[in-house]
C-alpha cells in the first residue's frame, strides 16, 4: 500500500475504524431526504460484491471495497437507490432510464487512484498531483427521448474525484457522498478527539471511502432523458447511483448562516444530544445543516441599562434558537412530523401572525466597527464585550467563538463564560477586545455590554443599528482613583494562555499583572515553553507603556502535600514540577522535592513564593508558612463570579495569624477554563511612594504585606496610621488604637464592612452599594492582628465576602501571639506530612527522604518549641509522641 499512502493522508486508519463503527456505514442517511429530489434506479452491469473479485481493481481501492455505501442512502438531502454499479474499465455502457425530465441530475460516482510518471531521479512529471487534477476519466452522453445527444467530459478533480484522497486534493465542481455534521466538543461527546471536537464540525470526507456527488444542470429540462451512454477515458470509474430533481439553483451551494426560533410542542423538553451523523430528534434539514440548537437566552432587555455587569440570563424552557445553513429549497423537518420549507419561515413579515412553528431571526449580515475608548480621549482601550439581540443570542467579533468553549483546557480563544455553577445550562458569553473589532450584526436594537476592570464604571447599552449605521463608539470612564494612589493589581495564578493573550485578556479586565504558570498535569505539560527565567512581556493598550505584564512563572505540585506557585525567579525552572506520581505527577514519579525546598530555591532565585487556593491540598504549606518560607496565601475564585472569598480559606489563614504568622493574603484565579475571568478574584498591592511600577516593585509590595484580595470592592485600612501588613509595637498596658477605612465599588453593590480582630468580628458598619467610609477606636489589651472584611451581593444573589485585606499586627510587650488550640491544629498538618512521607509515598532514595523528612521536623519542632515554653500541653499522635507528655 505504499503508492495508496504517498502523502499525507490524515489518519487514513483511524478514519476506516471510525466509518466501521458508524450504524448505518453501508447503507447512509445523513439526513432527511428532500421531495425536490427522486432516486432513478441504475441498472449497473457489477454488483460490489462481485467488483471486489476484479483484478483490475487496485489493491488499495478492493480492500475498502467493502465499505462503498449500497442500499436506500440519502446524501446531501438526495435519496438513491445503489443496487448494481456501473463499473467502466475499457468498455462504454449504455443504461436505460426511467424517461425523467429535470432540471438538475445527480450523479454518485467516483474513481480509483491512477499511478504517477516518476522519472528516475523520484521526481513527478508532469505534476498533476496525486488526484490527476484535469485529466479526462470518462464521457457520460446524456439521450434524450427525441434522440438528441450530450456529451459530458468528466474531469478529475472537476466532476469526479478518487475514492481515498489525499488530503487538499479536493473536487471543485463535486462533494463528498456525506454532508459535513455538526459534533460536540470532547467534554460533551467523550468519544470524540479532544483536539479535533474543537472544531465543532466533521468534515462529510472524512471517510473510508468517498463517491463523489456531482449534479449537471440539464440545458434542457422539459425533455425527458432515457438512457446514459457512459465511455471510459482514463482509469477505472464507478457509478453507484443517479438521481433527478429540479431545485432552484445548485444543489450543493448552501447559503450562509441563519437563525430561526422554534417554539417546542407543549410538555416537551430538548434533546440536545446529536446522534452518530450529527442530527438532532426534534429538527432536521434535508438540503442544509443544523449547526446548533440552544434553549434561548432571556435577558433583561427592558431593564438593560439598569442590570449589572457579567449577569446570567435566564434560559427559556420551550424555545430553541436554531442555527442553521441550508439551499434556499431546503425544509425544515420536525420531531411532530412537519414538513416546512425555509423559504416559507423566510418570508414571514416581522410581526405578522407567523404561518408556521419556526420564526426566522434578523440576519447579522451588517458590518460594523467597534471601538472602546477613554472618556475624554481618543485613546482605544482593550475590554471586555458582550453582544446580543432582541432574541438573546450571542453576536461574537469575526474572530471570536460563537459558542465559546467553557471547558477545561478547551478554550484557545480570548472568550469568557459566566456559567451558573448550579445550573450550566446558563451561561453569559464575553470576548475580550484591544480596544476595536468588527461585528456583523442585526437591523434593529442590539444590547452591549462593556467592562474593564474594577475601577471603571461598566457600561450597558442599547444601540438601534440602523442600514447607515458603520461604527458604534463606546465611552468608558475610570471613577475609582486606586492606581493613581499606587495600588495595583495582579492575578497571581493562571494557566494555559499565551503570553500575548494573557496580555491582552489582563489589559481588558484592568489587570496590571497576570502570573501565567508553566505546570505538569501527569504526562501533559503546559505553557513550559513560554518560561525563560528572565522576561517580563510589557504593552501598552490604552495606558502608560508597561502597564500591562505577564510573567511565566511555575506552579509546582504534589498531590496530597499541596501546590506552590513560584513567581518572578530567575534563571532556570525549577524542577520537577510535580512529584509523588498521580495525579498531579506521571505514574512512577517518586516524591523528589518539598514545598518548602521549592520555596526557598524560588526565594534563591530572587522569586515571589505563594501558596495556592489556599489551604489545598491541607499538609505540608503549614511547615512552609512557619518557616517563613511563604510571601503570601492565595485566595481564589474558582470560577465563579457570585461565590465570593471562601470563609473555608479565611479560617485556615485566620489559623496562622493567631500563632503570629503575619502572611498576606493575594488573590489569583487559577483560571484554566474560559468560565474564569482573569482577575475575577485579585491582589491589589500599594507601589512604594515615588517607585516606578516595575514587576519586581510589585513583588517587593507583596513582600512589605500592604494587599488586600477582592472581587470588586475597593478599600484603605490603616491602624493608627499604619497601612496594611504593618507591625505595631505596644507597651504592656496596651491601649486604644485609631482604626480608619474607605470603601468603594462600580461593581458588586457592597452592604456592610466589618473589623475583624483575632479572627472575631469586632466591629461593623453599614454602607451604601457604592462607596463608605468610618473609623472606630478599638481598645486593644493583648497582641492582635486587624483586618478589614467587606460584604456585599448583586440584587438577585446571597451575600458574599467581597474583599478582605491583610491584617495589621497590634504587639503588647508580654503578650505572646499564639492561640494553643490553632496552634496544635497546625502541628497537626505538619504531623500528617509526615506520615505521609513515612508511609505511602513513592521514595525516590533515602538521602531524598531524609532530607525532606528534616525540613518537616524541624518546622514541627520549632513551633513545639514555642508551645512548651508558653507552658501550652497538648496531645501528640503516637509517631510524634514524646516522654514530655509520659507524666
Amino acid at each position: 500500500m505504499d503508492d495508496f499512502r504517498d502523502g499525507p493522508l490524515t489518519g487514513y486508519t483511524e478514519l476506516v475504524n471510525h466509518y466501521l463503527q458508524m450504524p448505518g456505514a453501508k447503507a447512509f442517511h445523513d439526513g432527511p431526504h428532500s421531495p425536490q429530489f427522486r432516486k432513478l434506479r441504475l441498472h449497473g452491469n457489477v454488483s460490489l460484491d462481485a467488483l471486489r473479485q476484479d483484478e483490475r481493481l487496485s489493491q488499495e481501492m478492493a480492500g475498502v471495497l467493502e465499505y462503498a455505501p449500497r442500499g436506500e442512502c440519502v446524501g446531501w438531502g438526495i435519496p438513491f437507490d445503489i443496487d448494481e454499479v456501473v463499473t467502466l474499465i475499457d468498455e462504454a455502457i449504455t443504461v436505460e432510464l426511467e424517461p425523467t425530465a429535470a432540471r438538475w441530475f445527480i450523479f454518485m460516482h467516483t474513481s480509483d487512484r491512477r499511478p504517477h510518471d516518476v522519472t528516475p531521479s523520484g521526481f513527478i512529471s508532469p505534476m498533476r498531483g496525486q488526484g490527476q487534477l484535469g485529466e479526462h476519466a470518462a464521457d457520460y452522453i446524456m439521450i434524450y427521448e427525441d434522440g438528441e445527444e450530450l456529451r459530458l467530459p468528466i474531469r478529475r478533480r472537476y466532476q469526479i474525484g478518487t475514492f481515498l484522497r489525499r488530503w487538499g486534493e479536493n473536487c471543485f465542481e463535486a462533494v463528498a457522498h456525506r454532508k459535513p455534521t455538526p459534533r460536540r466538543p470532547a467534554h460533551e461527546e467523550p468519544t470524540s478527539d479532544w483536539g479535533l471536537s474543537q472544531f465543532r464540525l466533521r468534515a462529510g470526507d472524512q471517510l473510508a471511502w468517498a463517491n463523489w456527488l456531482w449534479a449537471w444542470e440539464n440545458p434542457h429540462p422539459d425533455k425527458a432523458i432515457v438512457a446514459v451512454r457512459f465511455e471510459p477515458v482514463s482509469g477505472i470509474v464507478i457509478i453507484s447511483a443517479l438521481a433527478a430533481g429540479d431545485a432552484s439553483s445548485q444543489p450543493f451551494r448552501w447559503r450562509t448562516r441563519r437563525k430561526a426560533l422554534l417554539p417546542l410542542p407543549p410538555g416537551e423538553t430538548f434533546q440536545p444530544e446529536l446522534d452518530d451523523l450529527g442530527l438532532l430528534k426534534q429538527i432536521q434539514l434535508d438540503m442544509g445543516q443544523v449547526i446548533s440548537a440552544t434553549p434561548r437566552s432571556i435577558y433583561p432587555n427592558q431593564e438593560w441599562e439598569r442590570s449589572y455587569n457579567n449577569q446570567i440570563p435566564e434560559i427559556s424552557e420551550n424555545e430553541l434558537l436554531i442555527e442553521y445553513t441550508s439551499h434556499a429549497d431546503a425544509r425544515f423537518h420536525l420531531s411532530t412530523g412537519q414538513s416546512i420549507p425555509v423559504a416559507q419561515v423566510e418570508s414571514q413579515d416581522a410581526g405578522s401572525k407567523p404561518s408556521s412553528p419556526l420564526q426566522v431571526a434578523p440576519l447579522a449580515q451588517h458590518k460594523i466597527t467597534l471601538r472602546v475608548k477613554e472618556r475624554g480621549s481618543d485613546n482605544l482601550v482593550s475590554a471586555k464585550l458582550h453582544i446580543h439581540d432582541e432574541w438573546g443570542d450571542y453576536l461574537a467579533p469575526v474572530d471570536r467563538n460563537r459558542i465559546p468553549n467553557p471547558s477545561w483546557f478547551e478554550d484557545y480563544s480570548v472568550d469568557f463564560v459566566n456559567q451558573s455553577w448550579e445550573h450550566p445550562e446558563r451561561r453569559h458569553f464575553a470576548t475580550y477586545i484591544p480596544g476595536e473589532t468588527t461585528l456583523y450584526l442585526p437591523q434593529g436594537k442590539v444590547y452591549i455590554e462593556v467592562s474593564k476592570g474594577f475601577e471603571i464604571r461598566p457600561v450597558r447599552k442599547v444601540v438601534e443599528i440602523r442600514p447607515d449605521t458603520e461604527a458604534i463608539e463606546i465611552e468608558i470612564e475610570k471613577v475609582l482613583p486606586w492606581r493613581e494612589q499606587g495600588w495595583v493589581t495582579a492575578d497571581t495564578h493562571v494557566h494555559f494562555l499565551s503570553p500575548t493573550t494573557a496580555l491582552l485578556e489582563g489589559s481588558a479586565e484592568g489587570v496590571n499583572i497576570i502570573n501565567l504558570l508553566a505546570s505538569q498535569w501527569g504526562e501533559l505539560m503546559t505553557n513550559v515553553g513560554d518560561f525563560d527565567g528572565r522576561t517580563t512581556w510589557k504593552v501598552n493598550i490604552g495606558g502608560r507603556e508597561g502597564e500591562w505584564m505577564v510573567r511565566v512563572g511555575t506552579e509546582n505540585r504534589q498531590h496530597l502535600l499541596g501546590h506552590i506557585s513560584l513567581l518572578g525567579y530567575q534563571g532556570n525552572m525549577i524542577t520537577p514540577l510535580a512529584t509523588g506520581g498521580p495525579d498531579e505527577a506521571a505514574f512512577g514519579d517518586p516524591v523528589a522535592a518539598s514545598l518548602t525546598e521549592w520555596a526557598r530555591q524560588c526565594r534563591k532565585q530572587g522569586g515571589l513564593v505563594v501558596i495556592p487556593h489556599f489551604p489545598d491540598p491541607r499538609a505540608e504549606a503549614a511547615a512552609t508558612i512557619t518557616e517563613g518560607d511563604a510571601d503570601a496565601i492565595e485566595m481564589t475564585s474558582w470560577g465563579d463570579l457570585y461565590y465570593g472569598i471562601d470563609p473555608y480559606s479565611l479560617s485556615d489563614w485566620y489559623r496562622f495569624l493567631n500563632c503570629g504568622y503575619l502572611v498576606p493574603a493575594v488573590g489569583g484565579t487559577d483560571k484554566m477554563t474560559a468560565t474564569t475571568a482573569v482577575g475575577a478574584v485579585r491582589t491589589y498591592a500599594r507601589i512604594a511612594p515615588n517607585t516606578p511600577f516595575t514587576y519586581e516593585t510589585w513583588m517587593e509590595a507583596v513582600r512589605r504585606k500592604e494587599t488586600f484580595v477582592t472581587y470588586g470592592p475597593l478599600l484603605e485600612f490603616s491602624v493608627d496610621g499604619q497601612p496594611m501588613g504593618s507591625v505595631i509595637q505596644m507597651s504592656a498596658n496596651g491601649g486604644t488604637v485609631d482604626v480608619t477605612w474607605q470603601v468603594a465599588s462600580v461593581t458588586i453593590p457592597m452592604t456592610r464592612v466589618e473589623l475583624i480582630v483575632n479572627g472575631e468580628i469586632r466591629e461593623g458598619a453599614i454602607v451604601g452599594a457604592e462607596g463608605g467610609a468610618g473609623h472606630w477606636s478599638v481598645q486593644v489589651n493583648q497582641s492582635s492582628w486587624l483586618a478589614l472584611l467587606v460584604r456585599g451581593h448583586y440584587p438577585d444573589k446571597p451575600e458574599i465576602i467581597a474583599a478582605h485585606s491583610t491584617p495589621v499586627m497590634a504587639m503588647v510587650a508580654g503578650s505572646p501571639m499564639l492561640a494553643a488550640t490553632d496552634a496544635v491544629t497546625i502541628l497537626e498538618q505538619i504531623e500528617g506530612a509526615m506520615a505521609y512521607l513515612d508511609t505511602v509515598g513513592v521514595r525516590p532514595n533515602d538521602r531524598a527522604y531524609k532530607r525532606m523528612r528534616l525540613i518537616l521536623t524541624t518546622a514541627h519542632r520549632r513551633l513545639h518549641n514555642r508551645m512548651h515554653q508558653l507552658g501550652y500541653y497538648h496531645e501528640h499522635t503516637p509517631a510524634t509522641n514524646h516522654p514530655e507528655h509520659s507524666d
